[in-house]
This record gives C-alpha cells, sequence and structure tokens, in this order.
C-alpha cells in the first residue's frame, strides 16, 4: 500500500474518495429523473411508483449513507487543513462515519 492509506487515516481519505464517485455516477440518472419532472409526467409518475419497492428504499438509504460519509468526510479534511494536528484524529474520523450512518439511517427510518 502507499504510504498515504498506510496511515491511520487512509481509510478515511479511500471512503471520501469513493463516496465522491460513488455520488458522481448517481448525478446524470438523478437529473434524467428531474428532466422528467418538465418534460414526461406520466414517466415520472411511472417512476416514483417504482421508487416505492423495499429494494429501492434500501439503495436510498445507501445514497444518503455515501452523501453523509462525503460530507461528514469533508469536514473532516476542512478541519485537517485548517486546524492544528491532534492526536484525536482517528477519533474525529469515527465519529464522521457515525454521524453519516446516524443521518442516513434516519433517513431509512422516515422512508420506510
Amino acid at each position: 500500500m502507499k504510504a498515504h492509506l498506510a496511515h491511520p487515516l487512509g481509510l478515511a481519505y479511500l471512503l471520501h474518495r469513493l463516496s465522491g464517485m460513488g455520488l458522481a455516477l448517481f448525478l446524470p440518472a438523478h437529473f434524467y429523473v428531474l428532466s422528467l419532472a418538465l418534460t414526461d409526467p406520466d414517466r415520472l409518475d411511472s417512476f416514483l411508483h417504482w421508487a416505492e419497492m423495499p429494494l429501492v428504499k434500501l439503495a436510498e438509504f445507501g445514497l444518503v449513507f455515501l452523501l453523509a460519509v462525503h460530507f461528514f468526510g469533508g469536514l473532516r479534511l476542512l478541519a485537517l487543513e485548517f486546524l492544528p494536528w491532534t492526536g484525536r484524529q482517528k477519533t474525529l474520523a469515527a465519529s464522521a462515519l457515525a454521524g453519516a450512518f446516524l443521518v442516513s439511517g434516519a433517513f431509512l427510518l422516515n422512508a420506510v
């Protein structure tokens, strides 16, 4: 492994990168569904009916989890850039992941 990935916070770095790439892959589909609201409301209604399936709700949980992980990972990176380095960075990274899970879990409970 490269030196920066062998660091204890290398997993947080990798998770932030992968969540960002996952969200970037999702954006075209998101914009397409938004365009259906303007161009073809009947197809949007059928898509929204499909989106009520439990498996799709679980996928939404994964998407919200990726978004929350990316958001909290970005906050961690901002803290690394602008705050002095402390030994608690590992705890803060774990807290960011726990916060992301809390936010996405709350979304899942609200969606189901």
